[in-house]
């Protein structure tokens, strides 16, 4: 299984000419990200996980590119798109999926208060815009490194709770070189930890 990194959240897993692609949003290489991709994956509404613009037009070039992610999204995205809950369990582009979580990390005074769910891939997991430590095993951990709703404390908790493999950092943009490579130092001392560069991939 190929894990690549599109930029910011956006990561496409691949094994043959099954594709899957996870929060395709407007921070990140969303179209490239979403060619050939046989089903797409959206943690939250937030633009910077789904670029809806990438995603209508990846679905008018295949229509059957199969969309999963919160009911009220799906909803909005329209036919296509299939609502899933937490815990629950399907196969999307043939892997097999568990979605986790629920609720969006607060950054401050109960907000933003919308759904978000993490989703578990053949033991890959990307927790979306939340810290939450599933009961399940997880090989691969997808760490978030920067946004309103997290610090690097935080995100060092969650590993430890998580308890993966491996880790590799998403949700980055708004990081300087200087901070990503802060970033990187206190994870490595957590577990078997590295960057993927923008566009580059890794063998799991």
């Amino acid at each position: 299984m190929r894990l690549t990194h599109f930029g910011h959240a956006c990561v496409r897993v691949q094994n043959g000419d099954r594709a899957l692609v996870i929060d395709p949003g407007t921070f990140s290489d969303a179209k490239t990200a979403l060619a050939g991709a046989t089903a797409v994956l959206v943690s939250h509404e937030h633009p910077d996980h789904v670029d809806v613009k990438a995603l209508e037009a990846a679905r008018a070039g295949n229509p059957a590119l199969t969309v999963h992610t919160h009911a009220a999204l799906a909803a909005e995205l329209g036919e296509g798109a299939a609502a899933v809950g937490a815990d629950e369990t399907f196969t999307a582009a043939g892997f097999a999926v568990k979605a986790v979580g629920g609720v969006h990390a607060e950054v401050i005074d109960g907000l933003p208060g919308c759904p978000n769910l993490g989703f578990i891939v053949d033991g890959l997991y990307h927790p979306g815009d939340s810290l939450f430590v599933p009961a399940d095993e997880v090989d691969t951990l997808l760490v978030p490194a920067a946004g309103p709703w997290v610090k690097i404390g935080e995100a060092i908790t969650f590993v430890r709770g998580v308890r993966p493999a491996r880790a590799f950092p998403i949700h980055d943009i708004q990081l300087s070189e200087v901070g990503l490579e802060y970033f990187d130092a206190w994870l490595e001392e957590e577990t078997d930890y590295a960057r993927i560069p923008v566009g580059d991939s890794v063998d799991l």
